[in-house]
């Protein structure tokens, strides 16, 4: 199965389901998702996570229910 980019609202019903939140991690600005249990990684808001993504050319994707931030394909 293929990576396909999914939507914000889609990527948030899926953490919602899954208990994972949107963090930052601490010192590289990299962003991914979190349960929050993690020190290295601090939880953010979804505006924030989302201007981090537009920030960075980044994009959220999805298959099989599985969640993975990569660039967004050059156009």
């Amino acid at each position: 199965m293929s990576m396909e980019p999914i939507s914000l609202d889609k990527a948030k019903a899926i953490a919602k389901n899954r208990g994972l939140k949107p963090g930052r991690v601490k010192g590289i600005q990299g962003v991914q998702f979190t349960k929050g249990d993690n020190e290295r990684i601090e939880v953010i808001s979804w505006p924030e996570f989302e201007k981090a993504l537009d920030k960075r050319g980044l994009a959220v994707y999805e298959s099989g229910g599985w969640m993975k931030i990569m660039k967004k394909p050059s156009q």
